[in-house]
């Protein structure tokens, strides 16, 4: 019987990127491949060129038990549920739940670098317990630690770029930012791939950068001049709830410059490119090509 592959969240733009990959990179027929999502509507194009699109609501145990029927390997992308502390590790734990129940026999999921405790990010735990749930089910698995995506700098370079200042907390630690995209094709190949071997992969970019070596990238590239002002978590927080962010929004974000201060964000692995096959866009490549996008 052919392996049939299953990726959650496909119509969200990593997995949409990971299905794609598995079409078009690896030549995966699309017969043997399930999508699913709450919108299932949303991915009629899929669907077009053959893809089996299933409904699943991480919300929903029931769906989520007929969603995974057949599945062979299984790619579970973390859930996008930030506003209730503890929802997304709920949802997660519900569709681990489900694909060992319909019998998968290799199981993929998204997660983050360094969730251990300890993180300074709010969320951490939610990948972390993921983690260990999929690994006390006693099936192969895949962990893929997805690093920064590039396309992150799209929520804060308009006003970056409005104000000409960049309010950070982050200090001299670096991120590696890495392509969505790149990661994706990681991610598929891992996933189309024959091997019953557990493995966990941290997902980097080829090149960590500090705050102030990205905003003379983008500066580079726009023209525009950026100055970097570095503040406390706390004043950092302030800010930004003065800005009109909600205040657990804004330690979230705060949680992320004081994890990159730690160097929780600044490793930089080859696992993309070994994964891939094929090399990684570097960060002044990408924000060449997405220069009208840097401004919003």
């Amino acid at each position: 019987m052919s392996k049939t592959l299953l990726v959650t969240g496909a119509s969200g733009q990593l997995g949409r990127s990971v299905i794609n990959h598995l079409l078009d990179t690896f030549n995966v027929p699309a017969a043997q491949i399930i999508a699913t999502t709450r919108t299932p509507a949303n991915l009629a194009d899929l669907a077009a060129r053959g893809v089996v699109v299933r409904a699943a609501d991480f919300n929903d145990p029931a769906s989520l038990a007929k969603a995974f029927a057949g599945a062979s390997r299984a790619l579970i992308i973390s859930t996008n549920e930030l506003e209730v502390q503890g929802k997304r590790r709920e949802q997660q734990l519900a569709a681990v739940t489900a694909a060992s129940k319909a019998g998968v026999v290799h199981l993929l999921y998204t997660s983050m670098p360094n969730p251990e405790p300890g993180s300074p990010v709010h969320f951490a735990p939610d990948h972390y317990d993921t983690e260990q749930a999929i690994k006390a089910r006693g099936i192969a698995y895949t962990i893929f630690r997805n690093g920064w995506y590039d396309e992150n700098l799209f929520m804060a370079t308009p006003q970056i770029l409005a104000s000409g200042q960049w309010y950070t907390s982050a200090g001299d630690g670096r991120i590696s930012y890495g392509a969505r995209d790149d990661l994706a094709a990681a991610i598929a190949a891992g996933l189309a791939s024959g091997t019953n071997e557990s493995a966990t992969y941290t997902l980097t970019g080829p090149q960590a950068y500090t705050t102030a070596e990205v905003a003379a990238l983008v500066t580079e590239v726009t023209g525009k001049p950026i100055q970097v002002v570095q503040l406390s978590d706390d004043a950092l927080t302030e800010g930004m709830k003065a800005a009109g962010l909600p205040e657990p929004f804004a330690k979230l974000l705060v949680s992320f410059d004081a994890t990159t201060r730690g160097g929780g964000l600044g490793m930089v692995t080859d696992a993309v490119e070994k994964l891939s096959g094929r090399k990684s866009v570097s960060l002044k490549q990408f924000l060449e090509t997405n220069k009208a996008a840097l401004a919003g």
